[in-house]
């Protein structure tokens, strides 16, 4: 079994944090005794990675660079024998389940619970929060076509993503919850810190959202999450003297 992750660039374009997370605190034992992280695959990585890539329309020689001129290769995130996996949410079910992995409940209404919070992550925050408020700021091929739709699409992120954070914070949370579902943790906290974190870039302040800030400090203090994040910290201070608009 092999994890494969091309776009290390800052690793939020494809969450593949939440992944990476869940497999350190596991331990998971895969081809060589790891899970494999190359984080050049287009230069350094060996043949047998590099035929597992699924470019989007670009040649291999433009699929890394400056993130103001490619768009992002697609690769296959996970391998497992002949199956293949590329959705981070799907990636997380399956490895938990191939393990027996507490952090997805066997128990089907306790599991149903997990599902939900991540198809509500997946479809509802995320939505807004990444694609209508991060993404357009860091990814050129996110960038709206004009100024003027740039900043619709910015300030109908910000106001969505408040909505949705409120949620995230009264309902989901809550006062005395200390994980998305109750008090053990889930993949779906690993999934749901890669998305909220990506805030972290462009410098969003989660002060209004306690129990939020209560929750990611658990997870922040996971041993793993500083190896794991890193790649993201990094690049959120290469663009610390740029301006955002942000919560």
């Amino acid at each position: 079994m092999v994890l494969y992750d091309d776009n290390r660039v800052a690793a939020i374009d494809e969450p593949i944090q939440d992944v990476q997370q869940f497999l350190n605190v596991l331990r998971v034992q895969a081809r060589s005794g790891l899970v494999q992280d190359v984080e050049d695959i287009g230069g350094q990585a060996r043949p047998e990675f590099r035929r597992n890539l699924q470019p989007l329309g670009l040649p291999p020689g433009q699929r890394r660079g400056r993130l103001a001129e490619t768009q992002v290769a697609q690769p296959d995130l996970l391998e497992d024998g002949d199956l293949r996996l590329t959705e981070s949410s799907a990636i997380l079910k399956y490895l938990a389940d191939k393990i027996g992995s507490p952090a997805y409940p066997k128990d089907l209404k306790q599991r149903a619970r997990v599902n939900e919070v991540m198809d509500w992550l997946n479809t509802n925050f995320y939505r807004e929060y990444g694609y209508n408020l991060v993404y357009p700021q860091l990814f050129a091929h996110l960038r709206r076509p004009t100024e003027e739709s740039q900043r619709v699409t910015l300030e109908w992120g910000k106001e969505k993503s408040k909505g949705w954070l409120q949620i995230l914070n009264d309902h989901w949370l809550g006062p005395k919850n200390q994980y998305l579902c109750g008090d053990q943790i889930t993949i779906a906290d690993y999934f749901g810190a890669a998305f909220v974190t990506l805030g972290e870039i462009i410098r969003c302040d989660l002060s209004p959202y306690p129990n939020v800030q209560r929750w990611l400090g658990n997870m922040k203090r996971l041993r793993s999450w500083p190896k794991v994040n890193e790649v993201m910290y990094g690049f959120a201070g290469s663009v610390k003297d740029q301006s955002f608009t942000a919560l």
